[in-house]
């Protein structure tokens, strides 16, 4: 999935060797065209995306017309895939970064990877598993109030009580080897280097 934001021609074609297709995202398609992809579909209200776009994707566009729920949340429920990789989302409008949190946390269902210029940032399922090299920054942001068990990270989370206006659990660090993390209920953000990647792909997949 692509957004509006701009973002690092790198960070891109990190997504796209994990993806077999390309979903612009309303303003998301003017982001494509500068970069030179055609996308698969252009999904959204459609009320941000500019004509040259629009005509150079006809046929291709898919609009929804309720405004209740964001462009990133009404892609998020048209896309049909066991893992969704987005950028274009991060930056911009302070508002829309706030709204692509709440609905990673609000659609659980929907797995998705946002990639930023330097992080990963996913929801943690019921029982999350992968590896990751001793040293590596594990970031934990909850958006309710819950407990998250874990096994290999430096500093142990069992007990914990985690609350975004309270404890979060920002900067904690592999130990190295196997890292699992089992939140009490949805809600719970991870957040990675952009290099963990791969490692959260294998993991969500």
């Amino acid at each position: 999935m692509v957004g509006p934001v701009p973002c690092a021609a790198s960070v891109v074609q990190a997504a796209r060797d994990f993806t077999a297709a390309l979903v612009a995202v309303d303003g998301g398609a003017d982001a494509c065209l500068r970069m030179g992809l055609t996308p698969d579909a252009v999904v959204g209200d459609l009320d941000s995306l500019s004509d040259n776009a629009a005509a150079r994707f006809t046929g291709r566009l898919h609009r929804i017309e309720e405004q209740i729920t964001t462009d990133f949340e009404k892609a998020l429920r048209w896309t049909e895939a066991p893992l969704r990789l987005a950028v274009g989302f991060w930056g911009g409008r302070a508002d829309h970064t706030l709204a692509v949190l709440g609905a990673l946390g609000g659609n659980p269902a929907q797995r998705c990877i946002v990639l930023t210029d330097e992080s990963i940032i996913f929801h943690c399922p019921p029982t999350l598993d992968f590896d990751l090299p001793a040293g590596t920054p594990v970031s934990l942001f909850p958006l309710a109030v819950m407990g998250c068990d874990s096994t290999g990270l430096v500093w142990p989370t069992a007990g914990l009580v985690f609350d975004s206006l309270g404890r979060t659990g920002v900067s904690n660090s592999a130990a190295g080897g196997r890292i699992t993390l089992r939140p009490a209920r949805a809600g719970m953000l991870v957040i990675l280097p952009l290099s963990c990647l791969p490692a959260a792909v294998r993991a969500l997949r």
